[in-house]
């Protein structure tokens, strides 16, 4: 029987194995990414809690950590393809089921079943909107200045402008019945917006280059917007909200011009390249 089933015995050659440590800088934009996560579901439960200015701020915070995940990590050069698929999911419960549930529990529980199906759809234009984000990004053909736009409201832009009725109703401004279909319509127009294809400008490439002139403005800038954002949140949220909602045109019309001036060296490029005959 020992023939048929020799004892067991270990290969003096096999040592356990072992994994590659993970350098710090591949996790420190995921750790951020995490934290924007936890203040996204936080924010829920305080929208169930009634406490709606912490879930406001939470989902505010939760914005500015998501945009300042992408830049750490492509400044440790600590992108992964694991980095931008949790950022994505960590986006859609932010972005879209937070500012819904939100709303939900603020006033649009009031519309009853009409209510509960405009923060499914607002939820649902997150989703579909970041899925369309994530495919884009994989297409080698997209033209190098195209980077500087998203195609439709971008999920933290959604998020933030969506929650305006929250910043006025903290300012005094009474919602009452007559402000309850209102409210529905303008989250449904910003759900139609974040799924929509129009261009808006993203500022990915901002910050790469600073003149040295304008680095101490720059600074004075940022205390001031900082000490107007501690000073006056609401208002202040209030205010970005109508700029950034203002200046969608102006984006849009920025991008139909430079794709024209594009087709315009496209046309003069092929023209050279293969000139008209002269008994054309």
């Amino acid at each position: 029987m020992d023939d048929l089933f020799p004892p067991f015995a270990p290969d003096p050659n096999d040592r356990p194995r072992r994994f590659r440590p993970v350098p710090f800088r591949m996790i420190a934009p995921n750790m951020i990414t995490l934290l924007a996560l936890c203040l996204g579901l936080t924010a829920i439960r305080l929208a169930f809690e009634g406490r709606f200015e912490p879930a406001v701020i939470a989902v505010i915070v939760a914005a500015v950590l998501d945009g300042i995940d992408g830049r750490v990590a492509r400044l440790l050069k600590g992108t992964s393809r694991f980095g931008a698929e949790l950022d994505s999911l960590s986006d859609f419960v932010n972005f879209g089921c937070a500012p819904a549930l939100i709303l939900y529990s603020f006033t649009l529980h009031n519309l009853k079943s009409v209510g509960w199906i405009v923060a499914l759809v607002f939820a649902i234009a997150m989703c579909l909107r970041l899925a369309r984000f994530n495919a884009m990004l994989d297409d080698p053909n997209r033209p190098e200045w195209k980077k500087d736009y998203f195609v439709g409201m971008p999920a933290p832009a959604g998020a933030i402008t969506g929650m305006l009725p929250l910043y006025l109703h903290f300012l005094g401004l009474d919602f009452s019945a007559w402000g309850r279909p209102v409210i529905l319509v303008y989250v449904l127009a910003i759900a139609l917006l974040v799924v929509s294809t129009v261009p808006t400008f993203s500022g990915k490439t901002w910050g790469k280059r600073v003149p040295r002139d304008l680095v101490v403005p720059i600074f004075l800038v940022v205390v001031v917007g900082f000490g107007l954002v501690i000073s006056f949140p609401f208002e202040a949220m209030a205010a970005v909200s109508l700029a950034y909602l203002a200046g969608l045109p102006f984006g849009a019309a920025q991008y139909r011009k430079r794709l024209k001036q594009e087709a315009a060296r496209t046309t003069a490029a092929a023209t050279a390249e293969h000139p008209a005959s002269p008994g054309a």
